[in-house]
This record gives C-alpha cells, sequence and structure tokens, in this order.
C-alpha cells in the first residue's frame, strides 16, 4: 500500500510505502530510544513486582507525545529541511505529506498522549511530558538558527523521557529520578557534538548554527565533547551512590565511561571525520550497555 492522498510529487521522489513514511515522519529510532530510556526509568522506579498495565500506560502515552512532537518539528523546520542532504528526503520537503497532514497529526497526538498520560498513568508524569513537548518545539527547534547552546538546551527535553518513566511508577520526582535524568543529558552531547562535526557543512545550508559552524578549527567542540563525557562518568556513578543498582553496575559504569572518554579525548586531539564517527558509534554502544547493567544489577 503506498501513500497516495498527500503524495504531491507523483515523479520528482521516489514512492515510499505509507509505514516507512510515517516512520520517517515520527522519527522511529529517536522515538524508540525515548521509549527505551522512558522504560528504563519505569523499571528502576518500581518497587515489587511489575506493574505491566500502567508500563504500558506510561509507553503507550510517552509514543503519542514523542511522535507527535518529531512530526510537528518536522513542520517548523521543512523550509531548513529540503536544503540539507540529510533530510532532505524526509515527509515534507520531498512532498509525499502536506503541512496540513503533518500538523493534524502532530497536534492530534501531542495533546492525545498528554491527555492519556493524565488520566492512565498521574498529572506529573503528563506535566513532564508537557514541558518536554513545550521545551522541544517552542525553545530548542528555534535556538538552532540562533546560537550553536541550542545543543545544550536541547539535552533537556532529550532526558527529560527516563524521568517520565521513573514519575510514572512513583508518582515523585526524587534524586535517583533527576540522576537518570542527569546521564541522559551529558550523554548527549558529546553524541550530539560528533554529529555536528560530521555534518557541519550540511547544518550550514539548512542555516542552523552549531558549534563546529562558529568553531571551525574544533578546539572548542572538543574541548566540549571531552568535558561533557567527563561529567557523563561522574553522574553514571549516582545509581550506585543513591542505591538503585550495585556493585556490577559501578564497576561497568567505570569501564564504559573511561572507554567512551578515550574516544572522545582522541576526536578532540584528531577533529577527523572518522574520529566523529567513532565517536557518535562508541556513544550508541555506551548507552544500551549502560542501561542494560543498569537494570540488570536493579536493588531490588
Amino acid at each position: 500500500m503506498k501513500v497516495t492522498a498527500d503524495v504531491i510529487n507523483s515523479g520528482a521522489a521516489s514512492e515510499k510505502s505509507w509505514t516507512s513514511v510515517f516512520a520517517d515522519l515520527t522519527k522511529a529510532r529517536l522515538t524508540a530510544l525515548v521509549l527505551l530510556t522512558a522504560l528504563v526509568g519505569f523499571y528502576l522506579g518500581e518497587r515489587g513486582a511489575m506493574n505491566f498495565v500502567l508500563m504500558f500506560h506510561t509507553l503507550f502515552g510517552t509514543a503519542l507525545v514523542a511522535s507527535g512532537a518529531a512530526a510537528l518539528n518536522q513542520l517548523l523546520e521543512r523550509e531548513q529541511d529540503a536544503k540539507m542532504r540529510r533530510t532532505q528526503d524526509r515527509p515534507l520537503p520531498s512532498g509525499r505529506l502536506q503541512p496540513t497532514t503533518v500538523m493534524l497529526f502532530g497536534g492530534i497526538c501531542s495533546v492525545a498522549g498528554l491527555i492519556y498520560l493524565a488520566l492512565l498513568v498521574n498529572l506529573l508524569t503528563s506535566v513532564l511530558g508537557a514541558v518536554t513537548l513545550a521545551s522541544y518545539l517552542f525553545i530548542y527547534t528555534p535556538l538552532k538558527r540562533v546560537t550553536w547552546t541550542n545543543t545544550l538546551v536541547g539535552a533537556i527535553p532529550g532526558a527529560l523521557p527516563p524521568l517520565m518513566g521513573w514519575a510514572a511508577a512513583r508518582n515523585a520526582l526524587t534524586n535517583e529520578g533527576w540522576a537518570l535524568f542527569a546521564i541522559l543529558a551529558f550523554w548527549q552531547l558529546p553524541h550530539f557534538f560528533a554529529i555536528a562535526w560530521m555534518y557541519r557543512e550540511d547544518y550550514a545550508k539548512g542555516g542552523f548554527v552549531m558549534l563546529p559552524n562558529v568553531d571551525p578549527e574544533g578546539t572548542r567542540t572538543g574541548q566540549q565533547a571531552v568535558s561533557n563525557t567527563i561529567a557523563l562518568m561522574i553522574v553514571s556513578l549516582c545509581p550506585f551512590v543513591f542505591g538503585i543498582c550495585g556493585r556490577i553496575y559501578l564497576a561497568s559504569a567505570v569501564v564504559l565511561g573511561v572507554g567512551f572518554l578515550i574516544y572522545a579525548i582522541q576526536f578532540s586531539r584528531q577533529l577527523t571525520l572518522s574520529r566523529a564517527r567513532q565517536l557518535f558509534f562508541v556513544s550508541i554502544i555506551y548507552l544500551p550497555l549502560l542501561l542494560a547493567v543498569m537494570c540488570w544489577d536493579k536493588i531490588k
């Protein structure tokens, strides 16, 4: 089955199945990461036997909010996306979907997700979802065209999903939940600085202000990657300090953090495309491993 009602590119853009188009619209891989971190937050926050019904409601409502945010972000950035090679095949710049469709889809998903969380999880989780949505769309998104510090600001909505999961399980914001937030926030920074370095020319074409574009020699970019990786290493110890996880997690966090830091330092010393790619791939290996050990060594 192909998308036909909204496809206005009857020859210009290659056809895609409707599932592929909406996977692109909802940024399926990013949404999957959001759900993974929310699930980890819920699992760590849950006391006693898992409440699978509440877990389902948490993930479903979070998925709606994340999908809506992704669609509305693409609506706001459709002109910039059309100028960048890495994003010009997205549903809006490629012409596969029209802005009205994306606006309705994104708006309905976002509102429905927040209401769903409020009614079937708890109000606190819904409020955190609303903060995530608003900061992502109305602070981070416009800042991308103004200042490179958008990356620092964008780490906030990106780090809220595990806190949402924790709040869903506990109906409270505690130090343990904020520790999960901090881990995700600091993890995103070297991860995204590596991406920004790899695609700095593309970002410049799109009119986005990233650190590598105002720091062509890369000195500050490298420093930011290293300093935030060190901060990540420190906050990654908090689950042990706060009694969420045991010694196996502590040892794993140290080993993984040292490995991550080695690649961040190598990137800062050799600002090449290959080093940036290595740092990027190490970052996407580091996070699921850390989260897996965190869950495995959870103190009941």
